[in-house]
């Protein structure tokens, strides 16, 4: 164990430096700084959907706690999400359509997302749940990381469906909950509140000018900036780095 950290203190020691120091250099001299948070909201471990998440924080401000900078050097927070919803592994999941044991709604939508978007874990490979856009999420999502714009992601996988359904609030008990229940137990006695919007058969794949969509996935954006309470600021229709379209 000892040689095995020696050769780990020849490699890493060097790269050692004082982080909050460099940045706050950059910062006074005016340059622009990305910093990139991995893992999803619902995943943290004091807002997320308990016990299903990960061991730390994950919303904007743990990054920068973590970083050593504080929050009035932040400009803007983009809070990034796919046209639709997903989830790996276990844990409450409203809106879920289709999974790997077998769960698929009548119209297959779900497996339709799955497929067509390659639902996959990128580090476990398992398949992802997947289900129609929650705003229920995302509204909560946009009000714990200060979210001043959307990204949304994977427009393109929902191409071909004839409809296309968004979830405004769920439903327990007769009792309409606009807000995601802090316990997990009775976030799964949950059903979605749908609004059904008309889908588009047109290919938005690679598209870069948004006065190109259809005017259904138009439709679709809008609803979700009112429900979300968010402006969509950059939207992705394929994989690529310019497969981006800035609003």
């Amino acid at each position: 164990m000892v040689e095995a950290l020696d050769l780990a203190r020849e490699r890493l020691l060097p790269l050692a430096a004082d982080v909050p120091l460099i940045l706050h250099e950059n910062i006074k001299a005016g340059k622009s700084i990305l910093y990139e948070g991995a893992q999803g909201s619902m995943l943290d471990v004091d807002h997320g959907t308990y016990p299903f998440v990960t061991s730390s924080n994950t919303v904007a401000g743990a990054a920068l706690a973590g970083l050593g900078v504080g929050p009035k050097e932040v400009d803007e927070v983009l809070g990034i999400c796919k046209a639709y919803t997903t989830r790996v592994g276990a844990g409450p999941f409203p809106t879920e359509l289709y999974n790997a044991d077998g769960m698929c709604d009548a119209k297959n939508a779900g497996k339709h997302m799955a497929e067509k978007g390659q639902e996959f874990g990128a580090t476990t490979g398992r398949p992802r749940r997947t289900g129609w856009f929650d705003a229920v999420v995302v509204q909560h999502a946009v009000r714990i990381n200060g979210v001043t714009g959307l990204a949304i992601t994977k427009l393109d996988v929902l191409d071909g469906l004839e409809e296309v359904k968004l979830c405004v609030g769920y439903e327990r008990n007769g009792e309409r909950l606009q807000s995601i229940p802090a316990c997990a137990k009775t976030l799964e006695e949950c059903t979605p509140i749908y609004e059904t919007l008309e889908g588009w058969s047109d290919n938005t794949f690679g598209l870069k000018d948004i006065t190109q969509l259809p005017e259904a996935a138009k439709a679709l954006l809008k609803r979700i900036e009112e429900v979300c309470e968010c402006p969509i600021t950059m939207l992705s229709t394929g994989p690529d780095r310019d497969h981006i379209c800035h609003l």
